[in-house]
């Protein structure tokens, strides 16, 4: 009995193997014909769509009519191509005669309304648009980079278009093309991304040598830490694929201490993966696990989908160390992630983190350990899950595996059944990859053609600027005397124009130092003033209200001497200033007024620059003039307002004495004293304005008119 089963066994193995060898060179399955209806529509206004082209890959033909509907025989598995002018191909697979129903948006008409939106027909507009199709149709996007180049004005342009180009080839994986452009775009303008990209699409396209001698050529002193980090990924992932393991470790680790050190989370993500697979390469299994390990806590920082493609890997890494049970457990974790991921996304087949693969690779892992009932609902889930996906590839892998458990197993009914399902899912991926095929070799077609007219366009380029420059020759001489005599005109302008550059910037250096010069006057007279209060404070034997002053002093010149360079400062930074400025004269004269700070709520105050210092020495006029002069108790009031868009008015108004009665009052060093400052801020006020373009404008006059009039200072701010 055990010999009839182990020959039984045999005969199974050698059927499946047998079919696997042949599935390339299967014959089609005759089918039935059938005629479908369709409807071709345009999606927004469901108006029919006539003159449209329905092409069957068997050879039939026929053409919408003028209510967009037509009906033509075709089989099952037949590819129907619906083709127009108006909008891009469809390839639609027949699977029953059910009626047909398209609608279409139109790419002529989207690129209509790309086209407004960048409101110019222009070089920048036209690569705009490329790059807005770059991800939809790679025939569009190349469409127009093919109308680009003859915009291009500059090297410059032409490497941008060309760069472009030769991203869309590699997003299409075309990657030969792809090197192809990055050279052209290299010859017009060098530079390290492109020469890394191009280095990356030799590696693509399997030219590992060239790719290698890319990568060593680019100077790394010239890099930024990102880029040293991709070039010496790069390098490490060309060394592991000749297979030159230690080359490999070094470029990976130096590349994952730069990214380490700068904090470049993705990449400290995949070096680590990396890094681990080099070294299970190496046999040192350990050091692969922990930084597999440390891959997956990583991803974990980005998102859900970057963890779940390490745990994959790590998984994969469990596989190959015929580790199945953590291999089982880490799947099964896996496919509770991915119920997560699918909540908010749609996973592609392509992608390795789909449930039915990782059913697959669940089952197939129970297989080797020859636990039978178990491995057999993990195929099962997987199938079904390809089924439900249309992921035919994995469903005929799982149902070959399941086929190998209940041969395995001694179940041959079930093998049985499990073969026929086999058979029939081989000859729908046959079909399947044939389609794929048919569009492919129309696809490579279709860009292979645009890229030859890209090429002719480029070569015509530099044909045409080769006649110009001959020509420009043979003239050089006829207007060698035309130029002779606007030379000399030339000259003289440039002269003239040369001198009243130097007067600009000799007036420009003149108009700085003379603004440092006053700031630097500001300062010393400020801490002058400051000083004094706290002399003050301390001759009156008022140590501890000295000390509390001293202490917001220090906050207060920290503040004026981190500004003290600055031309320009934020509003709101000069009102944290003055705050703390007429607090501190608030503190010394208590007795002698009160004061607000109202600033408008509708006002942006980061969004408006002011002078540093500009208000303060006002605000000092206003307590030492006028203020304190004053028998009864004074008010100070300092308001911030929106005087219309763009604009805003500081006015600081107080009761005091008035400038005529403080006048009287002073010395005449004093008046001297008080005059200097003044003068100092209006110079500095007339020297930004000459800068700036009438940015601030202060107007000074008496607040009142009897008795203690006072002074009010309003100070007019423009927005950049």
């Amino acid at each position: 009995m055990k010999n009839i089963q182990l020959i039984l066994t045999l005969i199974f193995s050698l059927i499946l193997q047998g079919v696997s060898c042949a599935q390339q060179t299967m014959p089609k399955v005759n089918a039935e014909t059938f005629t479908v209806k369709g409807l071709v529509l345009e999606s927004d206004s469901y108006n029919p769509i006539s003159d449209v082209n329905i092409q069957v890959n068997g050879g039939s033909y026929t053409s919408t009519g003028l209510s967009g509907d037509f009906k033509i025989k075709v089989k099952k598995g037949d590819e129907i191509m619906i083709s127009h002018k108006d909008f891009e191909t469809i390839y639609y697979t027949v699977k029953n005669d059910e009626d047909i129903r398209v609608e279409v948006q139109s790419v002529v008409e989207d690129a209509l309304v790309f086209r407004k939106k960048t409101k110019e027909n222009s070089f920048k507009s036209i690569i705009d648009s490329a790059l807005f199709y770059k991800k939809v149709s790679a025939e569009k996007s190349i469409q127009f980079i093919t109308e680009s180049i003859p915009k291009s004005n500059s090297v410059t342009q032409n490497a941008e278009a060309f760069e472009l180009l030769a991203d869309i080839y590699t997003y299409w994986k075309q990657y030969d093309l792809a090197v192809t452009n990055y050279r052209i775009s290299l010859n017009n303008v060098n530079s390290n991304d492109v020469n890394l990209k191009l280095a990356k699409a030799y590696f693509n396209n399997k030219n590992h040598q060239e790719s290698l001698a890319i990568y060593n050529g680019i100077k790394s002193n010239d890099l930024s830490n990102l880029q040293a980090v991709i070039r010496l990924e790069g390098l490490g992932d060309v060394y592991a694929k000749i297979n030159d393991s230690k080359k490999a470790r070094i470029a990976y680790s130096e590349g994952l201490e730069i990214a380490t050190t700068n904090k470049i989370q993705p990449k400290i993500t995949d070096l680590n993966s990396k890094l681990g697979t080099v070294y299970n390469t190496e046999g040192k299994k350990k050091k692969a696990e922990v930084l597999l390990e440390n891959s997956v806590v990583m991803a974990a920082q980005e998102n859900k989908t970057r963890e779940v493609e390490q745990k994959v890997k790590f998984a994969d890494f469990q596989n190959v160390n015929q580790s199945y049970d953590e291999e089982i457990a880490t799947r099964k974790e896996i496919i509770k992630d991915i119920d997560v991921i699918e909540k908010d996304s749609i996973i592609a087949n392509e992608s390795s983190i789909t449930k039915q693969k990782q059913n697959y690779k669940i089952g197939s892992a129970y297989f080797l350990q020859k636990d039978y009932q178990e491995a057999i609902p993990y195929l099962e889930k997987s199938i079904e899950e390809a089924d439900k996906k249309e992921d035919l590839t994995v469903k005929k892998d799982a149902i070959k595996k399941l086929t190998d458990v209940y041969v395995e197993s001694g179940n041959f009914n079930e093998a049985k059944k499990t073969f026929d399902e086999y058979i029939k899912t081989v000859d729908q991926l046959y079909i399947k990859k044939e389609q794929e095929i048919s569009q492919a070799a129309r696809f490579n077609k279709s860009i292979t053609e645009k890229q030859n007219r890209i090429t002719t366009l480029e070569t015509d380029r530099k044909l045409t600027l080769s006649q110009v420059e001959l020509s420009e020759e043979k003239n050089k001489r006829q207007e060698l005397i035309i130029y002779s005599l606007i030379g000399g005109l030339f000259l003289l302008a440039l002269t003239a124009y040369l001198m009243y550059k130097y007067i600009k910037q000799q007036k420009l250096a003149n108009n700085l130092l003379a603004l440092k010069s006053l700031r630097s006057q500001m300062n010393p007279h400020f801490i002058f003033n400051a000083l004094n209060s706290v002399n003050s404070f301390i001759a009156t034997n008022d140590e501890r209200t000295a000390n509390k002053y001293l202490s917001d002093f220090s906050k207060l010149m920290r503040a004026v001497l981190e500004n003290s360079e600055e031309d320009f400062i934020p509003l709101q930074k000069e009102i944290e200033l003055i705050e703390l400025y007429t607090k501190l004269e608030h503190f010394r004269f208590k007795d002698k007024f009160e004061y607000t700070i109202d600033v408008d709520k509708t006002i942006d105050i980061e969004a408006y620059q002011i002078p540093p210092m500009l208000l303060q020495p006002y605000i000092e006029n206003a307590v030492w003039h006028g203020l304190r002069y004053k028998t009864d108790m004074g008010v100070l009031h300092i308001s911030i307002i929106k005087k219309q868009k763009g604009v805003i008015a500081i006015t600081i108004a107080d009761n005091g004495i008035g400038r005529k009665k403080s006048k009287s009052l002073k010395t005449e060093n004093q008046q001297k004293h008080n005059s200097k400052g003044l003068g100092n801020i209006k110079k500095r006020v007339s020297i930004l304005n000459q800068m700036y373009k009438d940015k601030v404008d202060v107007l000074i006059d008496d607040n009142g008119t009897e008795g203690d009039v006072g002074t009010k200072v309003v100070v007019t701010i423009k927005k950049d």
